[in-house]
């Protein structure tokens, strides 16, 4: 049960027991990168087969936004002929990656201490909402994480309610340090020889992920506050308006900004007091944000993108999706690839990491229910004949 190409994780079972974003986003990665994912679905399959529109042939674009290059097994846990193979599914796996909630495995033999009791050498990875102490009974939805850690109390107009990001940023995120604690155990267990459990959940994800935020609380003292599209610590650093819409202005440091000045052809504002240094600048950003507006009003967004451009000045113009992919795709980052093979080939975004020598796979669909339950069934059935040999 291989497929042609080798990439870096190539040899390592894993075991997805996961489902709608965090796990999957996380075990997506590494089957690009080689790993053999065995998705292991309900008999009503994961949720978000369901969560459309939008569709692709009548299957949910969210489902395909992260399941490819894995095979599908439905097993009804409560029946025993299939909880004996997901039993030796897990037994056989290098890597189990669950998000049911805390404890919810253990009546089937499938929590981490069952299944390192057969398989030591497992790296078993648990995803969960708020952890698996005091917020074990709580749903991990990831708008009620961006709620609950202060997100929303940042985003959107200060006058106005919050909102939540456009994206379920925080599983994600979780997705992603789950991948790294996995590939971290990984390295661990060439030493050891074991495996070990690793649990990652979204509020502290999002208590991370909320890096100088977060700080500004911890180490300052500070409750963050809505501030729209601006910056606590740097002007500019937001959307301004050119003559016919916003782009986004950066000046991170002195020289940015002194760059920038020149470029909008007004360097005298660098020896204005007021602006000469970042903490000036932010400390009046009132009074410097209408000087560049009535600067910026003399172009277009797509003449002053060229111009800052040049002049090494970080901007940008505010894109929808379909630019943004557009965008990409005129750098040469050839964002969108071919999952699959004919008429079951479906185009999806690139894996983000590049590799000099193992590059990334796009050989398997996303997976119908159930796809490939024959061939994993046979494929584990051989195994314990050989094992019995």
């Amino acid at each position: 049960m291989t497929d042609s190409s080798r990439g870096p994780l190539d040899g390592l079972l894993v075991a997805d027991f996961s489902r709608i974003l965090a796990g999957p986003y996380a075990t997506m990665l590494m089957a690009d990168l080689g790993a053999e994912v065995v998705k292991v679905e309900g008999p009503g399959g994961d949720d978000t087969r369901t969560w459309m529109p939008p569709v692709r042939d009548e299957v949910s674009t969210y489902y395909l936004s992260v399941n490819r290059n894995k095979r599908s097994i439905a097993l009804d846990l409560k029946d025993p002929a299939d909880l004996a193979v997901a039993h030796d599914l897990a037994r056989r796996a290098d890597i189990v990656v669950e998000n049911f909630r805390p404890g919810g495995l253990a009546k089937y033999g499938l929590d981490y201490e069952s299944v390192s009791a057969r398989n030591e050498r497992v790296v078993y990875a648990s995803i969960s909402g708020f952890g698996s102490g005091g917020g074990a009974h709580l749903p991990g939805y990831d708008l009620m994480v961006q709620a609950m850690s202060g997100l929303m109390s940042l985003t959107g107009d200060p006058e106005g309610p919050p909102y939540r990001a456009g994206i379920s940023v925080f599983d994600v995120m979780t997705g992603m340090h789950a991948l790294v604690g996995v590939l971290a155990a990984l390295h661990e267990r060439h030493a050891s020889g074991r495996g070990q459990h690793i649990e990652v959940n979204l509020l502290s994800s999002a208590l991370s992920g909320l890096v100088n935020q977060s700080g500004a609380y911890v180490a300052g003292g500070t409750t963050p506050h809505r501030m729209g599209n601006a910056h606590p610590s740097l002007f500019p650093y937001e959307p301004l308006p050119a003559s016919d819409g916003d782009i986004i202005v950066i000046a991170g440091n002195d020289r940015q900004f002194a760059a920038l000045t020149r470029a909008l052809g007004a360097p005298e504002l660098v020896d204005d007091p007021r602006f000469a240094h970042n903490e000036d600048r932010t400390a009046h950003r009132e009074e410097l944000r209408p000087l560049l507006e009535e600067l910026l009003a003399r172009r277009t967004k797509a003449e002053w993108f060229e111009v800052l451009s040049d002049a090494g000045v970080a901007s940008g113009p505010i894109n929808s999706i379909a630019e943004g992919v557009a965008f990409a795709d005129s750098l040469g980052l050839e964002p969108v690839v071919e999952v699959g093979d004919g008429d079951a080939a479906v185009p999806l975004v690139r894996h983000p990491i590049r590799f000099s020598r193992s590059e990334a796979r796009y050989e398997l669909a996303p997976p119908s229910l159930d796809q490939q339950g024959a061939e994993v069934r046979a494929w584990l059935q051989r195994l314990a004949e050989e094992d019995a040999r």
